[in-house]
């Protein structure tokens, strides 16, 4: 193993666990997809050149982090020095009236956080529901377009597309980055749920990498789960789906065997469920 390759490892895993997370905050803080993403794999960049040098910090997730917000700040100030200031200062009192909207729709979803509001976003009606699902699936789980076109058995360019467009046309239309209102809740939980859901089976039963389970997105769908009883708690679907998401998340420890292949249900060690998920 060369010099290089820890420092690899752990940008990995923080990409891996933190990635919806950091992308979600940076999408909030500049309202473009296209910005927050390249902020972010400039970030990781950086990180790959600079970590196996000058060693890994201790927390890798943070690091990433406020790199990408630096690096997106910068990508903002350029774009306001860049011959369009009369554009940008409307844009920017565009955004801080969105912000006082999302800062009062909040006060009635105090729990709701950066994750939960692109999710919203992403799973606006006034985008196709492919394209609601595809873009969560690129922005809050990090998945590849190559991993995404497989999912729904489409070219991989036909799929960059698609996400191109989901993002355009989310910041042509200033769909704002939040939960909606109570009174727009109801167009949109189905898309929602649906998408927690196939977060949930890409950790499950993973369609691309190395390994089966991936309990980062398992654990992830299940928190946006309880978010979502929190914020919608007469719904039954949502508690079902809560349900349903911890049922199969309790046999996760018997799933795998010692080589990490599968263990049919069967043949799994009911020892090892987790009792109280089931219960």
């Amino acid at each position: 193993m060369d010099t290089a390759d820890p420092a690899r490892e752990a940008i990995e895993a923080a990409f891996r666990a933190e990635h919806g997370a950091i992308l979600a905050g940076l999408i909030r803080q500049g309202r473009d997809f296209e910005l927050a993403e390249e902020a972010l794999q400039d970030a990781l960049a950086t990180a790959l050149e600079r970590w196996p040098a000058d060693g890994t910090p201790d927390n890798p997730a943070a690091w990433i982090a406020h790199t990408a917000r630096r690096r997106l700040i910068d990508q903002l100030r350029r774009r306001r020095v860049g011959g369009q200031k009369v554009e940008q200062l409307a844009r920017e009192r565009g955004a801080a009236a969105e912000e006082a909207d999302v800062q009062s729709d909040d006060d009635a979803f105090p729990h709701a956080d950066d994750r939960l509001r692109l999710i919203f976003t992403c799973c606006h009606p006034a985008l196709a529901h492919e394209a609601q699902v595809a873009l969560t699936l690129s922005a809050l789980c990090g998945l590849t377009t190559p991993e995404i076109a497989r999912a729904f058995l489409v070219r991989e360019p036909t799929m960059a597309q698609r996400l191109v467009r989901a993002q355009k046309k989310i910041r042509a239309a200033k769909i704002p980055y939040r939960v909606p209102p109570p009174s727009l809740l109801a167009e949109r939980v189905p898309a929602v749920l649906a998408v927690v859901y196939l977060v949930f089976n890409e950790g499950y039963s993973a369609t691309a990498g190395d390994d089966l389970v991936r309990r980062e997105l398992t654990g992830e769908a299940v928190r946006l789960g309880r978010l979502l009883c929190e914020l919608l708690p007469d719904e039954a679907e949502v508690e079902g789906l809560l349900a349903l998401m911890l049922l199969q998340d309790s046999r996760r420890d018997a799933r795998l065997d010692p080589k990490g292949d599968l263990v049919l249900l069967e043949e799994q060690d009911r020892a090892r469920w987790d009792a109280a998920a089931i219960a």
